[in-house]
């Protein structure tokens, strides 16, 4: 997910610099619209009038995600532990069929300590899996179900050719960008500190250094330092770099790492126990929107006051697959988990039956799936999105899955986070995704954007409604959730779009979720 990365154009047309919700206030997702004026989830006024003389207990949270920093200094104190392990041992102590798991699990790692970093998108994978079969094949030859596919596989090649052509594409000029960056430094003599006026003293090597020069001292001319520039560029050029590289490419095999057979989509024991990875922001993030620790005097305060963080990394860089995503649900429900988040997905499926059977499985063991909606500005009852609640083989909607929209702290129309997909059947409610500062890797912090921040603000407040009614069922917590919103006055921009619209038309409860109002809600199930 690239939500904080600024890609400038080549011609630097945009104001890229303007980062949507840079003047967000101080931990607004928890805030509360009567006491703040912010429309966060009311965690801070429900701590304070509700639950202030109220015991719990401690919930497992099932992070999947990229992996989570488990010593960090906000998290390090609520990670759940496997009392089960002996660390370091190498023997599979409490026969889960997992060795030294102490912090949980990792599905995208191999039995070496290497670990997946970038994946292809599920895209890439599907189209060359009919490519192998369709390529060479004489469609009048075809029986009518293969015709069906290989139907199919047309209409996915030109989609995939279509986007492998422009990141490719992309990358060139990306790169060819940077060496003219990398030449005017060269010739000015400074690196990258050289003025404003050194820069108007230059003398271009050829037209194409002229023109971005000239780019260079407009923008430096209104505000933007050059190392501002040159930054969003590298972010941009790697960006297209893993497109190209592994995102789109057909020759990736990022199994190889793994070591799995995976022609078996239901084989179980492989991966390591990394859980932290080669890359753990993303999921280190959404960690502390759920529960870093309230009482430390450090960084933030997480939603729930009583998690326990299980890092279950399934999430590349790229798509994840549908055989890590069903071994991390069942292997956070096997270990204790009461709750799931998961912020990812994709546009196709390679083995929905196979998730959705791990959905269920979650389902028969009370353990409540919360998923991030997507960041596509699509309507997901028409744009399909993966994974999903609604169990294909039963023709229903599973009953422990809660579907999040991103809205921000702006009022009126533009309540909604304008990337947030949307969906009047499919997506059940909005919670904050726009500036929510949280935990990165190596005791540091960051504000990221997403509906990714928006799965976790609800995990966390179904993760405190677990905690302090432990009676109650996923189902139920589910039904408080979608029952004790913030309803949204007045119309609100469709993401993407100016058009306005109810909030009760894109999305089935019509609100952002609440904490204060769940609590309340909450009392009254449990005394039933």
């Amino acid at each position: 997910m690239l939500t904080k990365k600024l890609i400038w154009t080549l011609a630097f047309s945009s104001s890229a610099g303007l980062v949507f919700g840079q003047n967000a206030p101080e931990n607004w997702f928890n805030l509360d619209k009567k006491a703040n004026k912010v429309l966060g989830v009311s965690t801070e006024r429900a701590y304070e009038e509700l639950l202030k003389n109220k015991t719990s207990v401690p919930v497992i949270v099932g992070v999947l995600d990229s992996g989570v920093d488990e010593d960090h200094e906000d998290l390090k104190n609520v990670m759940w532990i496997n009392k089960g392990e002996i660390a370091g041992n190498n023997l599979d102590d409490d026969n889960n069929g997992y060795i030294d798991d102490i912090y949980g699990w990792n599905f995208i790692g191999g039995k070496d300590g290497k670990n997946v970093e970038h994946d292809s998108y599920e895209l890439t994978r599907v189209y060359n899996k009919y490519r192998v079969k369709y390529e060479n094949v004489n469609e009048a030859t075809m029986s009518e179900a293969e015709k069906g596919e290989y139907n199919t596989y047309l209409k996915l090649k030109v989609e995939f050719l279509q986007k492998s052509l422009q990141s490719h594409t992309m990358y060139e000029l990306y790169s060819k960008s940077m060496k003219r960056f990398e030449s005017i430094e060269a010739g000015i003599g400074k690196g990258e500190n050289f003025t404003l006026d050194e820069l108007k003293a230059y003398t271009p090597a050829n037209a194409q250094e002229a023109s971005t020069i000239e780019k260079f001292i407009a923008y430096m001319q209104s505000g933007e330092k050059y190392l501002t520039i040159k930054t969003n560029l590298k972010q941009a050029l790697d960006h297209f770099d893993v497109q190209a590289n592994y995102a789109y490419n057909i020759n990736y095999n990022s199994r190889l790492i793994v070591g799995d057979n995976y022609d078996d989509q239901r084989e179980t024991n492989y991966g390591n126990n990394d859980v932290t990875g080669p890359d753990a922001s993303h999921g280190t993030h959404v960690a502390g929107i759920i529960g870093a620790q309230r009482d430390n005097n450090l960084g933030i305060k997480g939603v729930s006051n009583n998690a326990r963080i299980m890092s279950v990394r399934c999430v590349p860089d790229g798509d994840e697959r549908d055989k890590d995503v069903a071994n991390a649900i069942r292997y956070a429900v096997n270990n204790g988990a009461k709750v799931i988040n998961m912020s990812f997905g994709k546009a196709f499926p390679w083995d929905k039956n196979l998730v959705d059977e791990a959905v269920k499985y979650a389902e028969s063991k009370d353990v409540l799936l919360v998923h991030g909606a997507g960041n596509d500005s699509k309507d997901i009852d028409v744009n399909i999105n993966y994974p999903n609640p609604n169990i294909a083989a039963d023709n229903k909607r599973a009953s422990n899955w809660v579907e999040v929209g991103a809205s921000s702290w702006v009022g009126g129309k533009a309540r909604l986070a304008d990337f947030s997909n949307f969906g009047q059947k499919n997506v059940d409610v909005f919670a904050p995704g726009v500036s929510i500062y949280s935990t990165i890797p190596g005791s540091k912090y960051a504000a990221f954007d997403g509906t990714s921040m928006a799965s976790p603000c609800t995990a966390g407040i179904a993760t405190l409604l677990r905690s302090y009614y432990p009676n109650l069922s996923a189902a139920q917590v589910r039904t408080i959730l979608m029952q004790s919103t913030t309803k949204v006055k007045g119309k609100v921009y469709v993401p993407g779009t100016k058009k306005g619209t109810k909030l009760k038309k894109i999305s089935v409860s019509g609100g952002v979720v609440n904490t204060y109002k769940a609590v309340e809600l909450a009392e009254k199930m449990s005394k039933n």
